[in-house]
């Protein structure tokens, strides 16, 4: 399962000068990753650890895999009873979810698919979202942002000179997952993240997915426009969808056998799906921060932590994995034309983004962050017995 917790952000300076430079026996991930990176007697990083940890306790054996699958699939037919559906899926064309789909559809499932517009999709994403729901027979469900006004909120972001630029997205996927899950009662989510593929990241790359106050902070440093119809995970979608409704996420994909290659192939051949030719690359806006901003200001290659998962699960091998890191990690002609798009659609000078990029890298804890709601609103303490047996009645 993806990490939602973060260190701070490991400057790009302090991981050039490092001098102990050691490579994972096992993975393609090194000291220039995590600084911190640690190792066994047989050179194995803490990360092999961490993914045999999690796949132990995430993944059903192999033998119990079907029946486990088959009596979740039960439980949400069960609670979509009297319901419009059964369960609620974020799209983006991409692989996981377009699996994701393809698995309800499988199952029987009664699902509302759900896509956040954020202004960036390629025509292919579009062309695979549309041929998806379409074959599926699904209802989908749409929400546009204000253009300029998520343009903002990405650009103090980039201003902020913050590693995960990437969570304003991020959050408004999972923010307008729980909101069309609560206007149709649906009681669950089911979720393309997965062991195999989506475990491993050094934890200075990414910042808290649900991390509300950290946006609104950035935001209001370097912001300039109101947000009005950004969706935020804000206290009400977290606690009262959660707690009152009883809204749950299964990871189906930790379900089923799940070689990437084999379900790409899949996925062409049943649902005439197009291949982006990386991970989330279905968004223009993706790849050109996947592949400059971060290897450029950061020093953060995504496709080691990929590949290694990759590399755990058995799914290729180490030399496969280094085979595909010797490739540039961007087509240079690519590059030029995301670049410019990308620059301009951002409403930024050459001149500007080349600044930006020089600026020193900060930590999201720079700015404020979601604490423990008690600790956010003190005035609630005197509160804490009554609120802790209301969640005991409702889950009785």
């Amino acid at each position: 399962m993806p990490r939602t917790s973060i260190s701070t952000t490991v400057p790009t300076a302090a991981i050039s000068a490092q001098t102990d430079f050691r490579q994972c026996t096992i993975c393609v991930l090194d000291t220039r990753d995590d600084p911190n990176m640690r190792f066994d007697d047989d050179g194995f990083c803490h990360y092999y650890q961490e993914y045999l940890d999690t796949a132990a306790k995430h993944l059903p054996s192999p033998e119990t895999r079907e029946a486990e699958l088959e009596r979740q699939i039960q439980q949400i037919k069960g609670d979509g009873k009297g319901r419009d559906y059964d369960c609620i899926v974020g799209v983006s064309g991409g692989v996981d979810s377009t699996y994701v789909a393809w698995l309800a559809k499988q199952h029987g499932l009664r699902t509302l698919c759900v896509h956040f517009d954020n202004g960036w999709n390629s025509e292919l994403a579009v062309e695979n979202i549309h041929s998806i729901v379409s074959k599926l027979d699904f209802d989908l469900f749409t929400y546009v942002v204000d253009w300029e006004e998520f343009r903002d909120v990405q650009l103090a972001f980039i201003k902020a000179s913050v590693v995960d630029i990437e969570l304003v997205t991020d959050h408004a996927i999972f923010a307008t997952l729980y909101r069309q899950a609560g206007k149709h009662d649906i009681r669950h989510i089911l979720s393309g993240t997965n062991v195999m593929t989506e475990t491993t990241l050094p934890p200075h790359w990414i910042h808290h997915k649900t991390d509300h106050v950290n946006i609104k902070a950035i935001h209001k440093r370097f912001g300039t426009r109101p947000m009005k119809t950004y969706p935020l995970m804000d206290w009400k979608v977290k606690k009262v969808l959660q707690m009152h409704k009883g809204l749950q996420a299964l990871s189906i994909l930790n379900y089923v056998p799940y070689n990437k290659a084999e379900v790409k192939q899949r996925i062409i051949d049943e649902l005439g799906w197009r291949d982006y030719g990386g991970k989330h690359y279905e968004s223009i806006f993706t790849r050109f921060y996947q592949g400059h901003i971060l290897p450029t200001k950061f020093g953060i290659d995504k496709r080691k932590a990929h590949l290694s998962d990759l590399i755990f699960a058995g799914q290729i091998t180490k030399e496969d994995a280094l085979a595909e890191l010797a490739q540039p990690i961007y087509d240079p002609a690519q590059e030029r034309i995301d670049r410019e798009f990308a620059l301009k659609k951002l409403g930024l000078t050459e001149a500007e983004f080349v600044n930006i990029m020089k600026q020193q890298p900060k930590s999201h804890y720079d700015f404020p962050t979601e604490r423990p709601l008690l600790e956010t609103y003190p005035i609630l303490k005197p509160l804490r017995w009554p609120i802790s047996l209301v969640r005991r009645v409702l889950s009785s």
